[in-house]
C-alpha cells in the first residue's frame, strides 16, 4: 500500500493489522504507532535501539521506516478503507537488505532509462538497508518472527483465533484476486514477459 517498489521473497514477512472504524475515526499516526509499538515488543529481548523515521536512500522511504543504527529493516504503510484501517509492515527478516535494495535500484534504472518522468524516484543507496538477522547478529527465519508476533498478540489481547473467509467474503476475495491477476497480465504483456 506504500506505492513504491519493494522486494518480496522468502526472507521478507508482510504483516497487517486491520482495525474497524465506526463513528470514532482512528487518527493516522495511531495506526502507524500501533504497528511500531508491536515491533518493539516483538524484539524487546534484544539490546538495540530501534527508530521510526525516514531513512533517506532506502527503497519505498517513509516517515515510519524502522531502523537500527540508521539501517532500515522495515517500512510501515497504511490503507484507509470504508469502515476500517489496514496498517501493513514489510519486515526484512533475513538475507541481505543491501542486495534487495540493489535489485530495486536496478529495477528503477531499467524502467526509467533516460526518460523524463513527472515523479522523482528515490535515489537508492543499498548500504542503508539491512535485514533483522544482519542487524541483530542472529539467524532469524520468517517463522521465528511470526512466532514472536503471535506471542506478543497473545500477551496483549483477550483471545486469538484462526478463521476462514465467510461465505459473503469469498466472492469479494475472488473478485479482488481476478482484478490483481488481470492487472499483472497487462503489465507483463506491456513488458513482453
Amino acid at each position: 500500500s506504500g506505492g513504491l517498489a519493494g522486494v518480496l521473497d522468502e526472507g521478507v514477512l508482510n504483516l497487517s493489522l486491520i482495525f474497524p472504524e465506526n463513528e470514532q475515526k482512528i487518527e493516522i499516526n495511531r495506526g502507524y504507532d500501533a504497528m511500531w509499538e508491536l515491533v518493539q515488543l516483538m524484539f524487546a529481548d534484544f539490546p538495540v535501539k530501534m527508530e521510526a523515521r525516514e531513512i533517506v536512500g532506502s527503497y519505498c522511504p517513509g516517515s515510519y521506516d524502522l531502523s537500527i543504527n540508521g539501517q532500515k529493516f522495515a517500512g510501515i504503510s497504511q490503507r484507509r478503507i470504508r469502515n476500517g484501517v489496514a496498517v501493513q509492515i514489510y519486515l526484512c527478516v533475513n538475507g541481505s537488505g543491501a542486495e534487495r535494495a540493489s535489485l530495486v535500484k536496478g529495477f528503477y534504472e531499467a524502467a526509467k532509462g533516460n526518460a523524463e518522468t513527472k515523479f522523482a524516484y528515490p535515489a537508492i543507496i543499498p548500504s542503508v538497508m539491512a535485514s533483522l538477522s544482519e542487524l541483530l547478529d542472529v539467524q532469524l527465519s520468517v517463522q521465528d518472527v511470526m512466532l514472536r508476533f503471535l506471542n506478543v498478540l497473545k500477551e496483549h489481547s483477550g483471545r486469538i483465533f484462526s478463521d476462514t473467509l465467510s461465505p459473503g467474503e469469498w466472492p469479494l476475495y475472488e473478485a479482488y484476486l481476478t482484478r490483481v491477476l488481470e492487472r499483472n497480465d497487462k503489465v507483463f504483456a506491456s513488458l513482453n514477459v
